[in-house]
């Protein structure tokens, strides 16, 4: 039996913990402006799959095309840029700064072996489009049955 479930009746005004979590929460969200996202966090992808190719979709605004390396190895992709601060001009200073820049790396591990040779990539008004066609090694093969 938890200590807090004696509490529960009173609501929470009375459950310390839940007043810690909030806390810690409130912490993260105010410090979360100060820290780069982590690795996994960022870029965020949409991944779709038709078992013949896999599409991965990604926004990446403010990027230079040329500043992005995609790779893939077996099955996974791996994205890496950097997206560079933004210069003040002299006198100028920021009143609130969210958007985040640095240097980012994303693996991403797909659902099967892809054919490295048909990568296709498009990069248009920030959002990157990732065509990852299927590895013919590993597609099914149909297996004729002969009759005797």
């Amino acid at each position: 039996m938890l200590w807090t479930d004696g509490f529960g009746m009173f609501g929470r005004g009375l459950d310390p913990w839940s007043e810690f979590q909030r806390i810690e929460n409130e912490m993260n969200r105010v410090l979360s402006r100060f820290v780069a996202p982590s690795t996994g966090d960022f870029p965020a992808v949409n991944i779709w799959t038709d078992g013949e190719e896999t599409l991965v979709t990604t926004e990446i605004p403010g990027i230079d095309a040329g500043a992005i390396d995609i790779s893939v190895a077996g099955k996974t992709l791996i994205l890496k840029g950097a997206r560079e601060p933004e210069q003040l001009d002299e006198g100028n200073s920021y009143h609130r700064r969210e958007r985040w820049y640095g240097q980012f790396t994303k693996a991403i591990e797909l659902p099967f072996t892809i054919n490295a040779e048909k990568v296709g990539a498009r990069f248009a008004n920030g959002i990157l489009t990732i065509t990852l066609p299927r590895s013919e090694a590993e597609k099914p093969k149909k297996i004729t049955i002969k009759s005797a």
